[in-house]
């Protein structure tokens, strides 16, 4: 099961990298506080 799981991801990830595939990480500052707020403890009591 191991063994074609991994055959599996070779081969999406060959297939992804052939179609030069990008993802966007960027957000706003906002943004970031809002999604990454559980990783950073408040300053502000």
């Amino acid at each position: 099961a191991m063994d074609k799981m991994e055959k599996e991801v070779d081969a999406w990830q060959k297939h992804r990298n052939n179609k030069d595939a990008k993802i966007n990480w960027q957000f706003t500052t906002k943004d970031a506080r809002i999604k990454l707020k559980k990783l950073y403890p408040s300053s502000q009591n």
